[in-house]
């Protein structure tokens, strides 16, 4: 299983937009091969900022499937013009349970 985290920065005045947003988008990643779940968490010392937690069942079924498929870009047009800067996106596996 891989964690993906998103670090989001949304632009000012439109963090309230953002979730309204992400509210509809969370079903296209929801549906997608090897996805697990998902979770989206706001920062609580400066709420621009939010952590978007991803659990999939392998690397690739984010990096290919995800980011490869025709729903990426809806998924794109739909939230990629809140974030500035772009999201740093990293994949991490557990290592103590």
């Amino acid at each position: 299983m891989i964690h993906e985290i998103a670090l989001l920065r949304i632009r000012p005045g439109q963090t309230a937009e953002f979730e309204v947003a992400f509210a509809g988008a969370q079903r296209i990643i929801a549906g997608m091969n090897g996805y697990l779940r998902h979770e989206l968490q706001r920062c609580l010392e400066d709420d621009h900022k939010y952590a978007l937690l991803v659990w999939w069942e392998r690397l690739e079924d984010h990096t290919e499937g995800f980011r490869g498929s025709p729903e990426y870009g809806e998924w794109r047009s739909l939230l990629h013009h809140f974030y500035d800067p772009f999201p740093t996106v990293e994949h991490y596996v557990r290592v103590l349970p």
